[in-house]
């Protein structure tokens, strides 16, 4: 097996990590107690910020290992991309990587991994054969290998299609796009409510879901036409549509994020009222309908599936933007406190059988993605000095 070293910051410590919102990336070992008081190893803290807590349940690991996968996913507000992984003893693993804003994330059929960040869309390659190991403990290396500079678009959500483009939500101008060779971004599609491509965020449109490697089906938060109308319309006024007919397929949602289409069945996350569901009825030439499944007490962004599971995104809500949605009631009603972190869903028992939770300042993330087929990844970041200082080869230059 071969094993190559690269100096990345990081130790086991077998307590559970104290982190901070910002600092050098690096990794920490996790156990599923909280309360240890030792100071964070991966950065010296940063005066007058809280620390980061992570816990999970007991079974959360197990499952990963089991369905031989890793989760990632991303906070803007922190600046951390960030994946979830097992050791060798059964316990857990978190990766960090400072990433500016990182927002979208997908991993794409050939094992790359795009995401949105700031002005930037990135390609990271595994860099690892099966079998490799890197620091004798990761397999998997995702290491920055295209980088687009788009400007600040605000994107969103991110996938890859059948020619193996990045298509993501550009948010500022209202539309799907594409990256380009020459401009900040090739238009693919707007919705057609949409007078204008200019650069005002009317209806925040945020989601994305591909099926066939094409574009399906978005999300925006309203059909409004005008600079941040969208805001006046939180409550109800989200809708799913379908980009190959322009047709809307579901109406009256609350701040909608998250399109995936798994098992035939078109999912979303009505995250104002805090619920992961199904739009049914769509296929015919009518409205379709939301069916809520499960309700998690959070605002809900970034969903992930795999086999009978879905892997939901919480946050904190910020309230002097999101004051006012049926999520409050929901919560005051369920007796609960909102939660930052990870809901996994058994989707034919529809209830939350394992979870991943932050308690400190990182209140929002924003997405989140399986990795599949690894136990350990890691990520370079584009802003590091192993980025430039790691040099890979292709399988027949090693045997050469």
């Amino acid at each position: 097996m071969a094993k190559r070293g690269l100096g990345y910051p990081g130790r086991d410590s077998g307590v559970t990590q104290q982190l901070y919102i910002r600092g050098l990336s690096g990794s920490a070992s996790l156990d599923n107690e909280t309360g240890a008081d030792e100071q964070s190893p991966l950065q010296e803290p940063v005066l007058q910020q809280e620390e980061v807590r992570y816990s999970f349940s007991n079974g959360l690991i197990a499952l990963l290992s089991k369905l031989n996968i890793a989760l990632a996913f991303t906070s803007y507000q922190s600046g951390l991309l960030y994946l979830l992984g097992r050791r060798q003893d059964g316990g857990a693993h978190l990766h960090q990587s400072e990433i500016l804003k990182p927002m979208g994330i997908a991993i794409d059929k050939k094992g790359g991994m795009v995401l949105c960040c700031d002005s930037q869309i990135i390609r990271f390659e595994n860099v690892l054969e099966y079998g490799e190991k890197i620091n004798d403990s990761f397999d998997a290396c995702y290491m920055p290998r295209t980088i687009h500079l788009t400007g600040r678009l605000d994107a969103h959500d991110i996938d890859v299609d059948s020619k193996g483009r990045s298509i993501f939500v550009n948010t500022q101008f209202n539309c799907l796009a594409t990256v380009s060779a020459r401009h900040s971004f090739e238009l693919i599609w707007k919705p057609p409510f949409i007078s204008q491509v200019v650069s005002e965020d009317r209806c925040h449109l945020n989601g994305l879901a591909m099926a066939d490697g094409k574009p399906a089906y978005v999300t925006a938060v309203s059909r409004s036409d005008t600079i941040d109308g969208w805001r006046d319309r939180r409550s109800d006024g989200g809708i799913v549509m379908d980009v190959t007919s322009n047709r809307v397929l579901c109406e009256g949602l609350s701040m909608p994020h998250s399109p995936r289409v798994h098992n035939g069945a078109l999912w979303v996350l009505n995250s104002g009222t805090g619920e992961l569901g199904k739009i049914t009825g769509f296929k015919k030439k009518g409205i379709g309908k939301f069916e809520p499944i499960v309700f998690c007490p959070g605002f809900l962004r970034g969903l992930a599936f795999y086999d009978k599971y879905a892997f939901v995104g919480l946050s904190r809500p910020r309230y002097k933007r999101f004051e006012g949605l049926e999520l409050d009631a929901r919560l005051k009603q369920a007796d609960s406190e909102p939660w930052t972190g990870i809901h996994v869903i058994d989707l034919e028992k529809r209830s939350c059988v394992n979870w991943f939770r932050i308690d400190g300042p990182v209140a929002e993330l924003y997405d989140v993605a399986v990795v599949p087929g690894c136990s350990r990844p890691m990520v370079v970041s584009p802003n590091s000095p192993e980025a430039s200082s790691l040099i890979t080869l292709p399988q027949a230059l090693k045997k050469s």
